[in-house]
């Protein structure tokens, strides 16, 4: 099937509510009068869909962190504990006193600096690629990768499970893409049997939702088999997966490689913000000219690249980080398995628990809040499968004393239905 195939229900399908009261009513945005009820009508539309989700149970809303909390978080993405890691936040501090708050331009007009020529040259070396391109997000940099390797009359093959930012690549790309079933090479294969132009697999090394693995080697093998490119986003494998937290396309013996590319954040592991593209010289040239996210997006503000770097180099000196994340991974799968729950078995440091509805994953995440924890809530339409979950991320700085408090919370507080 197409990517599109695979969207929730498009907001313009949700009939607009009615405008139909007698002329000087006063319209809910404020004013009377036929021009009032136009300007209203505008977004008339919002408020049936946001009704819609209310009553799907899909409500979202932000909630603003302080800077010192008392709960235990296995919601952030943080995962070497990073993020506010004395060196690494010393590190952001001096590069904005140095070179400035933001880049102040795009990455081809001002906005590259040393800095930046210094992270991307580090980046390629330690995850074995041959050049980096970095931008201000990793979002931004999946967007890049796609749009620029995915031209007219080629063909893009998409795994079912692919992150938002892959898939969004998909549908801005010019060529033509095939969505083909979670995690299965052999439909990769069948998918390029046939296509005479250029080729590109796009896929996540370790999925966001559940935590488990691409099997990259024989991806890689179906790719070349029809002399295709592939695509690969490592955000959740850089500093996690690999010798010292080199990342799961370095494990898989793949970095480097001519065919191969890949997509990672620097906000997870490394725990400041920004987006890198990693491949062959020429590939990442062809971004340089070619990449709209690259050439009209403003440049990644110089404290996120000092503090990614200063992580980087951190990670360097302190390898066994990545080992530590994953255990403290497998300690919390073991622990929450055996209380009786539903859990995937993870790969890298995403632990995913089942949860019986949308509605009651939300209280129960709700009730994990209340009781000292915070945790990520997964469902619809945030899940391919439609499957709603408690999605627990590791941390190489968790301590056992809290990883056993943090199941024993989950397990306290789960839904009878679990």
């Amino acid at each position: 099937m197409h990517q599109d195939d695979a969207a929730s229900p498009l907001l313009h399908d949700v009939p607009a509510p009615p405008h139909d009261g007698p002329a000087g009513t006063p319209a809910p945005g404020g004013g009377t009068g036929p021009g009032a009820d136009a300007r209203t009508a505008a977004f008339g539309w919002i408020d049936a869909a946001r009704e819609q989700r209310r009553r799907a149970g899909l409500v979202r809303t932000l909630r603003p962190r302080p800077v010192e909390s008392p709960l235990l978080d296995l919601a952030s993405n943080d995962y070497l504990g990073l993020a506010r890691h004395p060196e690494v936040t010393r590190g952001a501090a001096q590069a904005a006193h140095r070179w400035g708050a933001g880049a102040t331009g795009s990455r081809l007009v001002s906005g590259s600096t040393e800095l930046h020529a210094r992270l991307e040259a580090e980046l390629a070396e330690f995850c074995g690629f041959e050049a980096a391109l970095v931008l201000s997000s990793g979002y931004a940099a999946n967007l890049a990768a796609v749009t620029a390797l995915g031209g007219p009359g080629g063909l893009i093959v998409s795994d079912a499970g692919n992150h938002a930012s892959l898939i969004d690549g998909c549908r801005l790309a010019r060529a033509r893409t095939v969505v083909v079933p979670h995690a299965e090479p052999d439909a990769v294969r069948k998918s390029l049997d046939g296509h005479a132009g250029p080729a590109l697999a796009v896929t996540d090394s370790v999925f966001s939702v559940d935590g488990d693995a691409a099997p990259l080697r024989s991806l890689a093998d179906a790719c070349r088999a029809h002399g295709a490119a592939l695509l690969v986003d490592d955000a959740h494998g850089l500093g996690v997966l690999g010798d010292g937290g080199r990342g799961a396309v370095h494990a898989a013996g793949l970095a480097g490689d001519p065919d191969v590319v890949a997509t990672a954040t620097l906000s997870k592991s490394l725990g400041s913000q920004g987006g890198v593209v990693l491949g062959p010289a020429r590939v990442i040239e062809h971004l340089v000219n070619t990449a709209r996210t690259f050439i009209f997006d403003t440049g990644l503000a110089p404290a996120a690249a000092g503090g990614a770097r200063t992580a980087l180099r951190l990670l360097r000196r302190e390898p066994e980080r990545a080992a530590q994340v994953r255990a403290v991974a497998a300690e919390l799968h073991q622990r929450l398995g055996a209380a009786g729950l539903t859990v995937v078995r993870p790969d890298a440091a995403v632990v995913s628990v089942r949860a019986p509805s949308p509605e009651l994953a939300v209280r129960w995440a709700a009730d994990c809040r209340d009781a000292g924890l915070v945790v990520g809530c997964f469902r619809p339409p945030s899940v391919p499968d439609g499957i709603s979950r408690l999605r627990l991320t590791a941390r190489a700085d968790l301590s056992p004393r809290q990883a056993r408090e943090a199941v024993r919370t989950v397990v306290r507080t789960a839904p009878a239905a679990c």
